[in-house]
């Protein structure tokens, strides 16, 4: 096994891909591991269970099967250890609620996943944690927003709808000089385009419903730790009672088998697609950190080694009151793209962003923002359909 370990540590990442988390000798040869349904785990005797010295304890503290995910995603995290809870959000509230306290103060970047700040406004808020957000182009400058009681910096790189990227190595190194946790919304990028524990993470978040997952059919979130925090993450975890379910975390497993070249495949058609907006008369930017374009396009060069299937662009519009109805045409036209919320699965998706939260990145005044994640169908069907929504925008 160690022998397996090592080999795969120095593999390509879709090798790695292919047979992390999990051993077939441990399984009779079978190539995927069991899914292992269970509540109560029995003990051989009484001492073992009053001591808990065995493997397994209780469904909620994991079986093989989300053990076998969790192996998985720390050999692409590098990271030394993983909690799997049910959503992509509860993935971002876990670790807020483990390491924030009230009277406590934590810096939340401004481009944030909007659900994210609902918590962060709503519930951390009513708890007496202090949220203030940051622009996500701030890098060092951070240390300014730092106070004697900041606990936490949330970043999410690139930004949530408008794909700010931020500089991670800076951000962190502030931090840290303040004795401050560093989580990441890495998402987008996933471990295969960026490990954000190599860059001055502490605690990486990824909404494994999105990637991992790729087929619009699974809700799940993984948080990966370093060794300094997973202790306190697993703690809490633990005492908050929240656990993945071995169905979907064999899914989310057989998912990652495929995750590379699936990436690949919505990393070039993105690109191809975004590049081809740049040069049409009816849009005003293209918001895709890969672009040279992109005003920090040079920090996703520096550290990123790829970039996922999902970008926006801005419907250029002469009138704030055409914003909606543009963008709604638009919409309304797409045959190809469905029209949804979520991301990272097989399908094209277009959805109108709102940006009216925003306290410091405000949204842009050219015209309405539109989101596409650009799935796994073919680049001259996918323009087709774009074409059809332009024409349907044009007309308004």
């Amino acid at each position: 096994m160690k022998d397996r370990d090592s080999l795969l540590q120095n593999a390509g990442i879709n090798t790695r891909l292919t047979h992390v988390g999990n051993d077939p000798v441990d399984y009779f040869g079978f190539v995927n591991p069991p899914v292992v349904h269970g509540s109560t785990v029995l003990f051989p005797n009484a001492r073992t269970m009053e001591t808990r010295s065995q493997k397994y304890t209780y469904g909620t503290r994991g079986t093989p099967t989300t053990d076998a995910l969790c192996e998985a995603i720390n050999a692409l995290e590098g990271s030394a250890g993983t909690i799997l809870v049910p959503t992509g959000l509860a993935a971002v509230t876990v670790p807020l609620l483990a390491f924030l306290s009230s009277g406590d103060h934590v810096l939340i970047v401004d481009s944030v996943y909007t659900p994210t700040r609902h918590f962060c406004d709503t519930m951390l808020t009513r708890l007496g944690v202090e949220v203030e957000y940051y622009d996500p182009a701030i890098g060092a400058e951070i240390e300014q927003l730092f106070k004697p009681n900041t606990k936490l910096v949330h970043t999410e790189a690139p930004g949530s709808n408008t794909f700010e990227m931020q500089d991670i190595p800076a951000i962190a190194a502030i931090a840290h000089k303040h004795g401050a946790v560093v989580a990441m919304d890495n998402t987008w990028a996933t471990p295969v385009y960026f490990r954000p524990l190599d860059f001055g993470v502490d605690i990486s978040i990824h909404a494994a419903t999105k990637y991992p997952s790729g087929h619009s059919d699974i809700l799940m979130g993984t948080v990966s730790a370093n060794a300094k925090y997973w202790e306190q993450l697993k703690e809490a975890n633990i005492t908050l009672g929240i656990c993945g379910a071995p169905d979907d975390a064999y899914q989310i497993l057989r998912g990652l088998r495929t995750m590379g070249v699936r990436l690949e495949r919505h990393y070039e058609s993105a690109l191809t697609i975004a590049k081809w907006l740049e040069g049409r008369e009816e849009i005003a930017s293209v918001l895709h950190p890969a672009l040279p374009s992109f005003p920090s396009h040079e920090l996703w060069k520096r550290d990123f080694k790829g970039a996922s299937g999902i970008f926006s662009f801005v419907l250029a519009a002469d009138a704030p009151e055409k914003f909606k109805p543009k963008a709604h045409a638009f919409l309304d036209a797409l045959q190809i793209f469905g029209l949804g919320y979520s991301w990272g699965g097989f399908e094209s998706l277009a959805v109108h962003v709102n940006l009216n939260d925003r306290r410091i990145r405000k949204a842009p005044q050219e015209g309405p923002v539109i989101r596409l994640q650009v799935g796994l169908e073919d680049v001259a069907d996918i323009k087709a359909d774009i074409e059809r929504g332009l024409a349907a925008a044009n007309a308004v």
